[in-house]
């Protein structure tokens, strides 16, 4: 199967590639760097051309309410494209509970890149994936001063990008879902217990403060960042993925 990753350099986008090319998929990496670009679609009919299936795995260069306009455009391109060339099955990888946090500008944009999705006349998958493991230390780093990291006790269930990568994969290769489905990881913990793990597990004396207004994630509650019931399990927990 031939099979077109934009955004297929970056940290999950590789992954993805990588796994799908093991499968012995056609799986080709495309973004700027390549000379594919989304806003302008230089490139994009050429990257679309007799692929099977195109995964969406890009990221807004912002994250604030700047996103909903990258995405919006980037879609309806995309989208267009993929018709044309006659792809048959669409993939985008978005974000676990990203409609239940409203208050988030970059979770909104995304949701209307789903919508486009929905709407855009290609058989199309949702796959909605927690917080990957790989990008714990980036949060932290939103709100760390000095010697300590302030952390809300925001309840996240994350995923290893390399489980991520194969449960798109796999969505990729099969029958479009014509819908949503959430893949996360089999613990679901606190944003500032995650952060406690992950300075112990690499040996760094700052401190993790609690504090329920700190950072982005502040702006969720209760369960809204937990996988939905029949979500994708994926098998490995951040603990033992601290000590690979």
């Amino acid at each position: 199967m031939k099979i077109a990753v934009i955004g297929g350099t970056g940290r999950i986008g590789s992954k993805i590639v990588e796994t799908l090319a093991k499968d012995g998929h056609e799986a080709l990496p495309h973004a700027r760097s390549t000379g594919v670009d989304l806003l302008t679609r230089e490139g994009l009919g050429a990257a679309l051309k007799g692929a099977d299936v195109v995964i969406d795995a890009t990221q807004s260069p912002t994250a604030d309410d700047a996103s909903a306009d990258f995405f919006q455009a980037a879609a309806a391109s995309l989208l267009a494209e993929a018709q044309a060339a006659g792809v048959q099955h669409a993939v985008l990888l978005s974000i676990v509970g990203v409609d239940r946090v409203p208050d988030l500008g970059y979770y909104r944009a995304k949701v209307i890149q789903e919508e486009l999705f929905k709407a855009g006349g290609v058989p199309f998958s949702i796959v909605r994936a927690g917080q990957f493991f790989e990008y714990i230390g980036d949060i932290m780093s939103w709100t760390a001063q000095g010697d300590t990291v302030r952390l809300p006790p925001t309840l996240l269930q994350p995923i290893a990008a390399a489980d991520a990568a194969r449960a798109v994969a796999d969505i990729a290769v099969g029958a479009p879902l014509h819908g949503v489905r959430d893949i996360a990881g089999p613990d679901a913990l606190p944003l500032d217990e995650l952060g406690k793990l992950t300075l112990t597990a690499r040996g760094d004396d700052r401190t993790i403060v609690t504090d329920p207004d700190a950072g982005p994630f502040a702006a969720a509650s209760g369960n809204a960042l937990l996988a939905a019931d029949g979500a994708h399990i994926a098998p490995t927990h951040y603990r033992d993925w601290l000590t690979i």
